[in-house]
């Protein structure tokens, strides 16, 4: 089968490999997209994700299709179904899994970052990490559910209420998630921080979002202002905003990913005297099923999002950066017909 294989750093391949078999607590999955995402570029680039790639390894953590077989112990999905993976798998004996806290796994592996994913046209997951997708969501949109659950955790690690106002600083794909879901999560005002004019219009015109800023251009985010405040670019610039922008009594989900020495500065008396809740988030435990349930719901509309639909030969562009502005890409595997 063919497959798009990372074979050293910035080294993307076409190449043909072998389709994997089953085991007996798996399920083999016929690709339909895959989306990439800034994982994809740190692994491409030879930087660590929510675990080591080694090359060669076959990339894709977002993923959907249609299953094609199931191993002897397999009860909860069966050949046909319409699924999406939840790519990270717990090992279930640390201390951290034993906590409720799984996604501090000392032991964490993922699909298409330790072992095989999405960007090939048939791969296995463990049947625990398989979600059926329900009806009204489109393959499309489903190979998005792990980016949607990775701001659903995020969330949920807040105390979120109709009251407050809140503001997701950064336009790319997860702050444009993250101003949909806050909303779904009942927040009365969202307001929208980028630097791209065409984003924030949208946003502002299609999301309901009340105010943006184009810090690019000049704009100024007011100052203690947000209850809530969601740092989603992971620059120091950003996250020292999110610190400022924040109200009294406000918490600040520093959601973006800054690079493994970046470090950020803030007052610290600030965060003393506004009894700052200042809060990390690290992928997506327990989140699928709410994720599909906001799709399902319509209260998300992800494929909106969407600007490139790539083949195996245009992700190198991708990853690269030859193709300009992209909100979000996803690689057309088998397609909504795998």
């Amino acid at each position: 089968m063919e497959a798009l294989v990372l074979t050293g750093t910035k080294k993307l391949e076409v190449e043909n490999i072998e389709q994997p078999e089953v085991k007996p607590n798996e399920v083999l999955i016929h690709t339909a997209f895959a989306g990439i995402c800034g994982t994809d570029h740190a692994l491409y680039a030879g930087l660590p994700g929510s675990a080591d790639a080694v090359p060669p390894i076959v990339l894709g953590h977002e993923n959907s299709g249609v299953v094609a077989e199931i191993g002897s112990d397999v009860t909860n999905v069966a050949v046909g179904d319409r699924v999406t993976i939840d790519p990270n798998i717990y090992c279930g004996q640390c201390k951290y899994c034993r906590t409720a806290r799984p996604e501090l796994c000392e032991n964490l592996s993922a699909v298409g970052v330790t072992r095989n994913g999405g960007f090939e046209e048939y791969f296995t997951a463990p049947a625990s990490v398989v979600y059926q997708i329900p009806d009204n969501v489109s393959l499309k949109s489903a190979a998005v559910v792990e980016p949607i659950s990775c701001a659903v955790h995020g969330i949920q690690l807040l105390k979120v209420t109709p009251y407050q106002k809140a503001l997701v600083i950064g336009d790319g794909f997860m702050g444009e998630l993250f101003v949909q879901i806050l909303q779904a999560y009942g927040i009365h005002q969202v307001d929208l921080a980028g630097i791209v004019p065409e984003k924030l219009a949208m946003n502002k015109e299609k999301f309901g979002v009340k105010n943006t800023y184009n810090t690019k251009d000049g704009d100024k985010i007011p100052e203690g202002t947000y209850d809530v405040v969601v740092e989603a670019v992971g620059l120091p610039q950003t996250q020292e905003a999110a610190i400022e922008a924040s109200a009294r009594g406000a918490q600040v989900l520093m959601f973006g990913v800054g690079g493994p020495d970046a470090k950020f500065q803030m007052n610290t008396y600030e965060v003393f005297q506004k009894q700052l809740t200042i809060q990390g988030s690290f992928i997506n435990p327990n989140a699928f099923e709410d994720s599909l349930a906001l799709l399902s719901s319509g209260k998300l509309d992800v494929e909106s999002l969407m600007s490139h639909e790539l083949d195996y030969q245009t992700v190198d562009d991708f990853v690269n950066g030859k193709l300009g502005v992209v909100s979000k890409a996803v690689v057309k595997v088998g397609g909504e017909e795998a």
